[in-house]
């Protein structure tokens, strides 16, 4: 069974995945299927999480580039690879080119976490940052591949990268058997084209749901279309699937394939992530939890044995501290709050005794005396709260207005 997205492109088949899982073996690992006893009551049915997070890489990424870059012929070898990434990508053509002897360059943004770039150097590529968005990294790629010979490793729009992706899908099978929906996140679509592949062509039955953020949803209006689309202006915290345009390749294998594609909000994002690191005690990316923001957003939606993809693990602490908080005020576990009081000995300490009496945590508290907006004995105090709930700080919120207290919205 094959498929493709017009005439003139190539086929991707079971025996490509088949073949790209025999040419992974000792390379990239199998990873674990570790079950969620919190989404599983949510989805009333079982609820797996697959770990590509604790792939090698830390993402699904070094599946498709060793692959692809096996493929390659001794002369092309010969004048080396060049990929463009701001992360994932990146790292697994490093680590490929490493472990086949072939020199990598890889641009990534000027902007790219310092982790990652790290990471990718570690693994032996040549970092050259260029660019302030992915786009213009793509082209400075493009272009340095074309006045070298150096061959361009893509990352998701070639038939061995969705050949070597797929071998999650060989994977899933063989570890949940039972399994009837697959959840995956969305960007270029290479991951979800090459498990649908695998998956439809042994198991039809199984279910395949994409997820793409909201702000960076390119397949919904190409599927409606008929054919790859743009969008402008991309924005999700989800980097790993912010891509303005699905693939050539794969946006045929997902329309023939994948069942349906969803959409996500940034809170859901924020609040998978913080589901994944409380109570799996995993580390993921936004990108990697988009799966289970899906299932949090309508677990009923989902029939199971359900296997939730975490495709990558790698976040900067950084953007993850700020995530954490988001998704902490989602849930109604941090709320901020600015008042208005009068700048007075004691003023303070009262505040904080209402607080006290509704069992809010202070996690800081910051003063404004010279903003020209506030009166000759007025304060400004923001407070950063540690909540319960959404009904505890509605709770928080009701006790300062009872107070007495100007809550500023």
């Amino acid at each position: 069974m094959s498929y493709r997205t017009a005439d003139s492109l190539p086929l991707v088949t079971l025996d490509d995945v088949r073949g790209a899982q025999k040419m992974l073996a000792g390379v990239a690992r199998m990873t674990a299927m570790e079950g969620s006893r919190h989404l599983s009551r949510l989805v009333g049915a079982p609820v797996h999480f697959k770990c590509e997070n604790l792939q090698r890489t830390g993402s699904f990424k070094l599946r498709g580039a060793y692959v692809r870059i096996a493929g390659l012929s001794p002369e092309e070898r010969a004048a080396g690879v060049v990929a463009a990434s701001a992360g994932n990508h990146a790292q697994g053509v490093a680590l490929a080119s490493s472990l086949l002897g072939v020199r990598s360059t890889v641009f990534m943004p000027k902007g790219a976490p310092l982790p990652k770039v790290a990471a990718t150097r570690h693994y032996g590529a040549e970092v050259r940052a260029h660019g302030t968005v992915v786009d213009e990294t793509l082209a400075a790629a493009q272009e340095y591949a074309a006045e070298t010979g150096a061959v361009f490793i893509h990352p998701f729009d070639h038939p061995d990268i969705i050949a070597g992706q797929g071998t999650v899908g060989l994977e899933i099978l063989e570890q949940c058997p039972e399994v009837r929906t697959i959840v995956v996140g969305i960007g270029g679509g290479g991951l979800a084209a090459g498990i649908a592949v695998a998956v439809k062509a042994l198991r039809p039955d199984v279910r395949i749901v994409g997820v793409q953020a909201a702000g960076a949803a390119a397949y919904p209006p190409s599927l409606a279309a008929g054919h790859p689309v743009s969008i402008e202006n991309p924005a999700t915290m989800a980097d790993g699937i912010k891509v303005g345009r699905p693939g050539d390749v794969p946006f045929g294998i997902i329309g023939d394939l994948v069942d349906e594609v969803r959409t996500v909000s940034e809170n859901d994002l924020s609040s998978a992530l913080l589901l994944c690191l409380e109570r799996a005690k995993l580390v993921v990316e936004p990108a990697g939890a988009s799966p289970v923001a899906a299932l949090l957003s309508e677990p009923q939606a989902f029939e199971g044995p359900v296997v939730a993809l975490l495709s990558g693990g790698n976040v900067d602490p950084l953007l993850m501290q700020r995530i954490l908080r988001h998704g902490m005020a989602a849930g109604g576990r941090y709320l901020a709050v600015t008042l208005r009081l009068t700048d007075r000995p004691g003023a303070l300490a009262s505040l904080l005794g209402v607080l006290s009496v509704v069992d809010a945590n202070v996690l800081d508290v910051s003063h404004v005396r010279t903003d020209p907006r506030l009166g000759l004995t007025e304060v400004e105090v923001e407070l950063h709260l540690e909540t319960k709930g959404p009904e505890h700080c509605a709770e928080v919120n009701s006790a300062l207005r009872k107070a007495g207290y100007t809550v500023i919205d």
